[in-house]
């Protein structure tokens, strides 16, 4: 009798695609380590280093030995309190500390959040372009990603009418993200308010991403659909964290605010992954929400000159059309009227092709928009310098120049 053969990888790992985005930034760094001049456009973190005041905190909180220790699965009380007081400071909504669990950033709160209310089976409504993860966080919990495409006439964003068609019995979650990564786009009062009444008539988990509430431009504010739409009562899920309002990506600090019994199932499922998050770390995001969101203006002074400044010189390219992002710090551009040019003997038939080249030729990295299940655009985070930001669009302009129909 032969052995039963079994395969190295479990098939659902197996399937898993690794994160684009963090994919394009690795490499970048990678050929910068090695000598090579790359300007990277790929990452979606603030340039700016954590405030003060936030470092001193964890330096306080790493010399107690009472942080040296297991604490709850859910987060420290102070932290939990503290996120409490911000959601009704910032999204005018209430919500005990009961409700909330502390995660090792906003990406394990969304797959804490899925992997909780998604069975195997299920559908789960994704508008596209979508953050890479999305899906894949789906399809881990067993569930169907459902995507739903979005248009550049309507700024990226769904209607109900567009998303009325795609709900099914099976559709169990609507994953709603604005500030938008990657196309910047934000869904104001009254398009939440008509999106959130139709989902509080039927049965669908509303998962709503905030991470880049704080991060909104020329008078558009972020608003939080469970603090509008009370119908949705105990089926709204709140995914947030201080990565990008206090520049804290590297501290990995996030949460997810839910009905208490999702967050029971989530705490469990977190208890048995990772349990509790790094305590100091902990006691920084307790400091960066009691501080204020004095930090936040101050890069979303810098973040809003380079906006504008991307958009210009990327508009200035023939061929290339870029919308002015409403949110978040990406720029979202269309590439199609580049492709089948012969940059130096390669004629690149979609954005992932011509991202290969621009980074191979101009040495900029960009993320085409195939791993935002799209085609024919690329995400540009200006999340950088101002120096890098100019000389990187400089360089994809003059390798266009340079190329030929």
């Amino acid at each position: 009798m032969s052995p039963y053969q079994h395969s190295r990888l479990s098939t659902r790992i197996a399937s898993v695609a690794e994160s684009a985005t963090l994919a394009i930034d690795s490499k970048a760094k990678a050929l910068k380590a090695s000598g090579v001049d790359v300007i990277g456009f790929g990452a979606g973190e603030p340039d700016f280093p954590t405030p003060e005041f936030i470092v001193e905190a964890a330096i306080k909180a790493a010399r107690d030995p009472k942080y040296h220790r297991y604490s709850a699965t859910s987060g420290l009380m102070e932290l939990k309190e503290a996120i409490s007081d911000k959601t009704l400071r910032d999204s005018g909504l209430k919500v005990s500390p009961s409700q909330v669990l502390v995660t090792n950033g906003g990406k394990h709160a969304i797959f804490n959040a899925i992997a909780t209310v998604v069975e195997v089976g299920d559908e789960v409504i994704i508008p596209t372009p979508c953050w890479t993860t999305y899906p894949e966080a789906v399809r881990l919990a067993g569930g169907i990603p459902v995507l739903v495409p979005t248009r550049p006439e309507s700024g990226f964003r769904l209607s109900v009418e567009e998303l009325e068609p795609y709900v099914t019995d099976k559709t169990k979650l609507y994953i709603h993200v604005s500030p938008s990564n990657p196309t910047g786009a934000v869904y104001d009062h009254s398009q939440t308010l008509e999106l959130g009444q139709f989902l509080a008539k039927t049965q669908i988990f509303v998962l709503t991403d905030e991470i880049y509430e704080h991060l909104t431009y020329d008078g558009n504010l972020a608003v939080s659909m469970p603090s509008v739409i009370k119908e949705l009562e105990d089926r709204w899920i709140i995914v947030n964290g201080v990565a990008k309002t206090y520049a804290m990506t590297g501290w990995r600090v996030g949460w997810m605010i839910a009905a208490n019994d999702v967050i029971s199932g989530a705490a469990n499922l977190q208890s048995q992954s990772t349990s509790n998050v790094n305590n100091i770390a902990q006691m920084a995001a307790n400091a960066a929400l009691r501080g204020g969101l004095e930090a936040v203006e101050v890069m979303k002074e810098a973040f809003d000159r380079r906006r504008r400044t991307i958009v210009k010189m990327l508009n200035d390219i023939p061929g290339v059309e870029c919308r002015m992002p409403e949110g978040a710090f990406y720029a979202y551009p269309s590439l199609k009227g580049l492709l089948g040019r012969n940059f130096e003997g390669i004629r690149p038939t979609t954005s992932s092709e011509l991202a290969s080249v621009i980074l191979d030729q101009a040495k900029v990295a960009i993320v085409p928009s195939e791993a935002f299940e799209d085609s024919g655009y690329a995400r540009f985070s200006y999340a950088l310098s101002d120096a890098d930001l100019e000389e990187g669009i400089t360089r994809i302009a003059k390798a266009v120049s340079e190329s030929s129909d």
